[in-house]
């Protein structure tokens, strides 16, 4: 049994990770209306028992999933940890006596609720009591109605608000400014405003790496002398290079040696990484995890799929396709600055090429539109069934990356 399941961030007003919405079907082809409501939470409950851990999905934050009326008064969610779990009451159920008092039992228990996609109706006062965050959608709900929504909780404090859908900078504001205090979307995905920022020489010598390390044919002696002239970048190597990850058989005594025991692709994914942390510093912890994330998935494409020269170019391109956000640019102005391959800077830029239906194949997973990641899919002739152990296998491979680097 394969299980398909992506994962959203909810951030707080610090664009700190709080949670992760868990999207699931059992299949890339099994998208609404194939798989219903009821079945898509069972089989998300199986799993988490018995295939796979939730902490392999959400980095040991709470997990907020649906449920129907159906699955709880099955006591579905009861199967799971209150600590590991946020319940999510789908929009698609209707206030009544029966859910009252299950929301009541549940609350009792010590599991914290939420209203998901809230349409405000006076009945769910009954309900406010118990609920902990109601969930807001910010593309189809005026201003006015969350005004309103505003004030039918005032007597419950406890009540956070949470904007879904946030997906640019200006609606992230919006929220703000209205009272939010929690946010879900990929607001973080986008340029926070146009400027110039300037790379600092270390980043300079790392976009300098980086170009020396997207060719097949890598000069050793260059690397090499780029690394020597940079403590800073230098002792990272070491360090990076003395970890657990690689076995040695002998002490480091050069950048040289140093190198050749990373060898090329993981001294590739180690520049990468250590560019995108360092020009990130001020960035959200999440921008770093889901670009290692992409990376990573889109290498592991890349190795399935046996079609690219250099399967560290496709690492690459899932690092760099969030440097927009990082610097607080357009992508183009981004390219601009680093010389890298120009397969990389079309597929960024003009979505052409090999790389980008990589990378548009991760970004349609990682946001759960399965019917775009089936179509990309059969384009390039994958096996669908692969994919969910790929993904998991990226996030645990961004988890202990971000260990590593002690970022």
């Amino acid at each position: 049994m394969y299980f398909y399941a992506a994962r959203q961030p909810i951030l707080n007003v610090n664009k700190d990770v709080v949670g992760y919405e868990l999207l699931f079907r059992d299949g890339v082809d099994n998208v609404f209306p194939n798989v219903d409501d009821v079945e898509a939470t069972s089989k998300l409950i199986e799993g988490s028992q018995f295939n796979f851990g939730l902490e392999d999905l959400t980095d040991g934050k709470p997990a907020y999933i649906n449920f129907t009326l159906e699955t709880i008064l099955k006591g579905y969610p009861t199967m799971m940890g209150r600590d590991q779990l946020i319940v999510e009451i789908l929009e698609t159920v209707q206030p009544g006596k029966r859910l009252l008092a299950a929301v009541q039992e549940l609350k009792e228990k010590g599991y914290k609720l939420v209203l998901d996609d809230y349409k405000h109706q006076k009945v769910w006062r009954h309900f406010y009591p118990y609920i902990d965050q109601i969930k807001v959608d910010m593309l189809v709900t005026s201003v006015e109605e969350i005004h309103e929504i505003k004030e039918a909780i005032v007597p419950h404090p406890q009540i956070e608000l949470v904007a879904e859908k946030v997906e640019t900078y200006e609606q992230y504001q919006l929220a703000l400014e209205l009272g939010f205090t929690l946010f879900q979307g990929f607001f973080f995905a986008k340029p926070e405003m146009v400027q110039t920022k300037a790379l600092p020489p270390s980043e300079m010598a790392l976009a300098e790496l980086l170009y020396e390390t997207s060719s097949v044919d890598v000069d050793l002696k260059r690397i090499t002398q780029v690394f020597e002239r940079d403590v800073n970048l230098s002792y990272k190597l070491l360090r990076y290079s003395n970890s657990a990850a690689f076995k040695r058989r002998a002490e480091i005594s050069t950048i040289k040696q140093a190198l050749i025991v990373l060898g090329n692709q993981e001294l590739k994914k180690f520049l990468s990484l250590l560019f995108a942390s360092q020009v990130a510093s001020e960035k959200p912890m999440e921008l770093i995890r889901l670009s290692l994330t992409r990376a990573r998935f889109n290498e592991l494409l890349a190795i399935k799929h046996k079609k690219l020269p250099d399967i560290g170019m496709a690492f690459l391109t899932g690092m760099m396709s969030l440097m927009d956000a990082i610097l607080d640019e357009t992508m183009e102005s981004v390219m601009q600055k680093l010389p890298l391959t120009i397969d990389i800077k079309d597929a960024l830029l003009q979505g052409d090429g090999l790389l980008a239906d990589y990378l548009a194949l991760v970004m349609a997973y990682e946001q759960a539109k399965w019917e775009e990641a089936s179509q990309l899919t059969d384009k390039l002739g994958l096996v669908a069934e692969e994919l969910p152990e790929l993904y998991r296998e990226a996030l645990q491979w961004c988890d202990q990356q971000i260990e590593v680097m002690a970022i």
